[in-house]
């Protein structure tokens, strides 16, 4: 199928969707749009003790304890000083914990190469090229830190830590404990970490910024379970679905949408993102907007999704088109901004 655009705008409880190119119920790649929902899934388990904000993660994660970190985030891999403290869930859902995607080039730093050596992604996602949850995480806790725990931003690896946290406290694997606890009450049928072949002709295929193909429909990277199910960028869905998740997340929202992040950490991000933690913050899984209280997030193979409760307002894009920068591209960008 080829990739076009659906669009879903909810304010005051009516909702508006609109399909171009595509079926209704067309399936795509949501890509970093997971992370919310890895958020959540967090939260549920906070809230019924399994899981606590603030204790070490050592617990269910001692491939994390005792960590080293990177004397400079450029240094050599085995240059290093212990970590100050240890790393909290806290710390992964608010993305602070000390490792994620540098915003250099790939390959620019030794930290980088060694991870993609290791099957670490540190780009967008491919989901058949991760090993299993505990292997992953082995591997992982053979790495140091980029940063202290607790100093600075760093985006995305926080999000793929936390699903194997979820499925070790839950006793579950992720795809189940999603299955179970979210998509299955709320109705979100044709969202997971890969596509059934009965469903397969719905999937968009999608396209990599200049509009060559990323990933084909028919024995592409969604087609087949992955043996790690990504927390941070693995799903897929429909508007329905998300719209369904995006209703349900507004009831609970609470902290889970408010800036979590501290003035020093602000300060030490700004090395990576200038300028960009003057008016936005980050809650559990999802980027605020410190001037209107707005939230949600993108997905980088073309999607986004935003509430602002202000205006009782809830919008969402998806599209199989990825973005070429940080910036989502002006299709999102217009869409979003014309609410």
């Amino acid at each position: 199928m080829n990739a076009g655009v659906i669009t879903a705008v909810t304010q005051r409880g009516e909702t508006r969707v609109d399909a171009t190119g595509v079926p209704r119920d067309a399936i795509f790649r949501i890509s970093s749009m997971t992370k919310p929902i890895t958020a959540a899934a967090t939260m549920i388990l906070v809230d019924e003790g399994a899981i606590a904000l603030d204790e070490p993660v050592d617990r269910l994660l001692p491939e994390l304890a005792n960590r080293r970190v990177l004397r400079h985030v450029d240094a050599p891999i085995d240059d290093t000083v212990p970590a100050r403290r240890a790393i909290t869930a806290r710390d992964l859902v608010t993305f602070t914990w000390g490792f994620g995607v540098p915003l250099v080039p790939p390959g620019t730093w030794p930290i980088q190469r060694a991870a993609v050596a290791l099957d670490i992604r540190l780009g967008p996602p491919h989901p058949q090229e991760q090993p299993a949850p505990d292997e992953w995480i082995r591997r992982l806790g053979t790495l140091p830190l980029m940063t202290q725990p607790g100093e600075q931003w760093m985006y995305d690896t926080g999000s793929d830590v936390l699903g194997v946290l979820i499925a070790r406290a839950s006793g579950k694997p992720l795809d189940v404990f999603l299955r179970e606890r979210i998509f299955g009450p709320l109705g979100m049928k044709d969202t997971g970490f890969s596509v059934p072949p009965a469903d397969i002709d719905r999937l968009a295929t999608s396209y990599a910024g200049d509009l060559s193909v990323y990933d084909e429909a028919k024995g592409g990277q969604w087609s087949r379970p992955p043996a790690f199910p990504s927390g941070g960028g693995g799903l897929v869905s429909t508007i329905d679905d998300y719209l369904a998740f995006s209703h349900w997340f507004r009831k609970r929202e609470s902290s889970m949408a408010t800036d979590q992040l501290t003035q020093a950490q602000r300060l030490a991000t700004a090395f990576w993102l200038p300028g960009y933690f003057h008016n936005h913050g980050w809650g559990f899984g999802v980027e605020v907007d410190l001037a209107n209280g707005r939230y949600g997030w993108d997905g980088g193979l073309g999607s986004a999704w935003r509430v602002d409760p202000a205006k009782d307002l809830e919008l969402i894009i998806l599209t199989q088109r990825a973005f070429t920068s940080p910036v989502p591209p002006d299709v999102i960008t217009d869409f979003l901004s014309a609410f």
